[in-house]
């Protein structure tokens, strides 16, 4: 280990210039007018899986943007390793919150900002830069390795479930590997072990042909307002419990030992306060911050609009009105069967005088790979060994829909190796990447890949 932590010393100027042109590509995935630019991306990924010693590379092209792919399986009778990242990025609106362009990498106070600097170029990078450490001072791999990275992961990564389906002999393997989470906090070490899933959908109430005059027809018509207000206020009760009939009837309940591990976190609640800004926390009656956040499924309006929205006022019955509702979704909560919940609630509760119609958005299922699997073991082992304190075990409130797929289609546990932290604006202006997590995160995949030949040979 110390001849692979030495070459990444010395080559740690290369690496950062090399990071820095990845992070030069504007690989926007959710903008037409950057396509050329995914690709550009996609190439640059590829010539960087060739040169460090990877076999079989090549740029899968999608209905979308390409997947690229590459391996190195020489290491026979040990396990393999399927590595997925992304190369595409979010849009950076607005600019002119940005201290530096944000497709011109800037390193200052040992942190270098860009956008993907954190989420996930610079994460992804790492893999690459580890193996070509380990080959160029072994010789040889503990594992054998298979990189799969996509350039749709900002867009909800329509192509890639249909990817995967189609190679799954190519991509087939012990376990995943993935680096894009973060650490609860600096210095803190942290194994993501289960993310929660995710369904929406749009409600659309119509009620009289156009907007009324409310001093002709207030009291005798149907407000489409008051009908979407009613019908989003049934969605909770006041202890924030969700109504919705059958909604619970699948969530697996938290262990004992998982409860302790995330009350040993010490998550100061009153901090969480002043942070936020609120003067009380609101959720599910019975259920600590954490648990509500990483756990407990939600149902949340992110939206709601309809009527007059000009300055001052007009006196006017809307005709329409609009929400956008979305769950957060835990093992073992299917997002068709909570959708169709949803649906038959809001017919219920939609009361005379309007039509509602729904539209869908994107879904993705919740996962959970235990925290006492022994690839997540083995992953804290090799943090511990770098950072020298003990990991912490969260589950993350978001999504990663891919995630799900992939432990569906492939049928493998997940690992969630993160190296970025909170504070680190990803999806904001001025993203950036400490470069303390930068080097140390290197070292602990090296020791992870030594880790692992042990548990699964």
């Amino acid at each position: 280990m110390k001849a692979i932590e030495e070459y990444l010393l010395q080559n740690r100027e290369i690496h950062l210039n090399e990071l820095i042109k990845l992070l030069n590509i504007p690989s926007i995935s959710s903008l037409l007018e950057h396509k050329e630019d995914v690709k550009q991306g996609a190439a640059w990924i590829a010539d960087a899986l060739t040169r460090i010693g990877m076999e079989n590379v090549e740029i899968y092209p999608t209905k979308g943007h390409p997947v690229v792919y590459g391996d190195w399986l020489k290491a026979e009778g040990k396990p393999t390793v399927l590595i997925y990242g992304h190369y595409d990025v979010q849009p950076v609106d607005p600019v002119d919150l940005w201290e530096s362009p944000p497709f011109e990498p800037s390193i200052r106070d040992e942190k270098i900002f860009a956008r993907g600097a954190s989420d996930d170029k610079g994460q992804t990078f790492m893999h690459l830069k580890v193996i070509e450490a380990i080959l160029k001072t072994q010789k040889t791999l503990p594992v054998n390795i298979k990189f799969c990275i996509e350039g749709e992961e900002e867009i909800g990564s329509p192509n890639l479930s249909k990817f995967i389906e189609e190679h799954k002999d190519l991509l087939q393997a012990d376990v995943i590997v993935i680096s894009d989470t973060g650490m609860i906090e600096k210095g803190k070490p942290t194994i993501c072990y289960g993310l929660r899933g995710m369904c929406g959908l749009q409600i659309d109430v119509k009620g009289t042909k156009g907007d009324l005059h409310s001093g002709l027809y207030g009291g005798a018509v149907q407000n489409s307002i008051h009908a979407l207000v009613g019908i989003v206020n049934s969605f909770h009760n006041e202890q924030g419990k969700i109504t919705v009939d059958g909604f619970y009837d699948d969530v697996v309940p938290l262990t004992v030992q998982e409860r302790e591990a995330f009350q040993a976190l010490q998550i100061d609640e009153e901090t969480v306060k002043g942070e936020l800004g609120v003067t009380d926390l609101y959720g599910e009656e019975g259920y600590s911050f954490l648990e509500r956040t990483w756990v407990r499924p939600t149902l949340e309006v992110n939206g709601i609009y309809g009527g007059f929205q000009g300055e001052g006022i007009k006196t006017v019955i809307p005709s329409e009105a609009h929400a956008k509702i979305t769950c957060r979704l835990v093992p073992n909560q299917d997002p068709e069967v909570i959708i169709e919940l949803l649906q038959k609630h809001i017919e219920t509760h939609t009361p005379p005088g309007v039509e509602v119609s729904i539209s869908l958005f994107d879904k993705g299922a919740p996962y959970v790979t235990p925290y006492n699997h022994p690839v997540i073991q083995a992953a804290a082992r090799a943090y511990e060994k770098v950072y020298g304190v003990p990991v912490s075990y969260t589950r993350g409130g978001g999504s990663i829909p891919i995630v799900a797929t992939f432990d569906e289609m492939l049928n493998i546990p997940v690992v969630l190796m993160g190296f970025g932290l909170p504070t680190e604006n990803f999806h904001a202006p001025n993203e950036h990447f400490h470069l303390e997590n930068f080097d140390k995160g290197m070292l602990t995949l090296a020791h992870y890949w030594y880790e692992l030949e042990k548990v699964l040979t």
